[in-house]
């Protein structure tokens, strides 16, 4: 049966995340009933992430298979027209080889988190940002991050839901920057433990807001103890950015 490979983006304001569940419309329900309308075939469809609720995407990998003879062109538009209104565009479909999986084939994933730091109420990045009036000291959270890259126990910032089996990871990189009025975190892994990303942007801030110095955040890090968190940042800052294959 031939496999469609489609990169998405989408606004996770309106989901309950990506997964199908019975409590909200979610965004693998959603683009399986798009798929459902364009050739009435019901399919899974799997993607490399699996957000939570709130949580958006620039740029998600996800596979379907669809047995009507077809191509890619036309699997994209119609995805595209049946998706409609909701805020989810398959920017592009191709076919794929079918030991591809979006999910167990990906080697790598890439997270983008927007803190707004304005005093000014958010307008045009409402539910897209989290918005922080104080300054924020950009080169201290970036000087903390550091110590989470490579192969750590991740219990601190690990959701006491994660039903992971270890919250041991490797952290291949994580990068603090400014841009103008927003401070943006950017963080890479092979995966990531349930609220891992924002667990650690939460705890950072802190010491962006000159809270906790480097060590205390180190310190409350090599704990390995969830009370150690500060809050966890809140979903709508929260961008899947895209997922590397080999």
């Amino acid at each position: 049966m031939p496999r469609y490979k489609l990169i998405l983006e989408f606004d996770g304001a309106s989901f309950v995340g990506w997964q199908r569940q019975e409590n909200g419309v979610s965004v693998q329900g959603a683009l399986e009933e798009a798929v459902f309308r364009f050739c009435g075939e019901r399919v899974t469809a799997h993607s490399a992430g699996r957000t939570d609720a709130g949580v958006h995407a620039l740029a998600m990998p996800a596979h379907v298979d669809i047995e009507k003879e077809t191509d890619a062109f036309r699997v994209r538009e119609a995805i595209n027209h049946h998706l409609k209104p909701a805020p989810i565009a398959a920017l592009s479909v191709e076919n794929a080889d079918a030991d591809f999986h979006a999910r167990f084939s990906a080697t790598r994933r890439h997270y983008r988190y927007r803190i707004s730091n304005r005093r000014a109420p958010l307008t045009l990045d409402a539910g897209r940002a989290w918005r922080l009036s104080p300054p924020l000291n950009a080169g201290a959270m970036h000087e903390a991050a550091q110590t989470l890259v490579g192969k750590h126990d991740f219990t601190t910032f690990r959701a006491s839901t994660c039903q992971a089996e270890t919250p041991v990871k490797t952290l291949s990189s994580i990068s603090v920057f400014r841009d103008e009025e927003e401070v943006i975190v950017e963080t890479a892994a092979r995966s990531f433990l349930h609220h891992q990303v924002r667990s650690m942007v939460g705890s950072l801030v802190e010491v962006g807001f000159g809270r906790w110095s480097v060590d205390a955040f180190n310190d409350a890090f090599r704990a390995c103890d969830r009370s150690r968190c500060a809050q966890v940042a809140p979903a709508c800052g929260l961008y899947f950015l895209k997922a590397d294959y080999d």
